[in-house]
């Protein structure tokens, strides 16, 4: 468990927010090599992001939506960090490459859940920050997770719990990133 917190329902959140952001390490194929490469077999056109399907999601989604697992650790990072944050910086928080985070950013900022701020150090470079809407956001979701967590651990004991907070943070430490 974390210094900063003696809940356990904390710290598996915060481990399991710590997991949740990472990926697997690649297969020796990625990057355009390898199975299903040639013409995404298998995967279906919204998937891919097939115009002729549509970019917003699955089928069945109404409307536009707030997005995908990288939207929500995008503004899950900007929320845990003391300040703005570069493209560069979101990009390695959320698990992404450069130019992905320059497009989650992007589309977020459509959205109007963050906005670019001139970096005081380097005017050649914007840093990005939660507006007002998007930390209202953060704060329903986390509280949601909270819920979901507190009910998932109505039959722990209170030292399972702990050690539970425990294990996922250890594992959330060692897992690569």
């Amino acid at each position: 468990m974390t210094a900063a917190s003696s809940d356990p329902a904390d710290a598996i959140a915060a481990a399991l927010s710590r997991l949740r952001g990472r990926r697997m390490p690649r297969p020796p194929w990625e990057g355009g090599h390898g199975p299903g490469h040639a013409h995404h077999r298998g995967e279906p056109g919204w998937m891919r992001g097939d115009p002729r399907q549509g970019m917003g999601g699955p089928p069945w989604g109404a409307g536009p939506r707030l997005g995908g697992p990288a939207r929500l650790r995008l503004l899950e990072a900007l929320a845990a960090a003391s300040g703005p944050l570069s493209v560069s910086e979101i990009g390695e928080a959320v698990g992404v490459d450069q130019p992905r985070a320059s497009r989650l950013v992007q589309q977020a900022a459509e959205m109007g859940l963050v906005r670019r701020e001139a970096d005081p150090d380097d005017a050649r470079r914007t840093r990005v920050a939660l507006t007002e809407t998007g930390s209202a956001i953060v704060r329903g979701f986390r509280g949601e997770r909270r819920t979901a967590i507190d009910s998932a651990l109505g039959s722990f004991t209170d030292q399972e719990r702990a050690e539970l907070a425990r294990l996922l943070t250890k594992l959330a430490d060692a897992w690569p990133q």
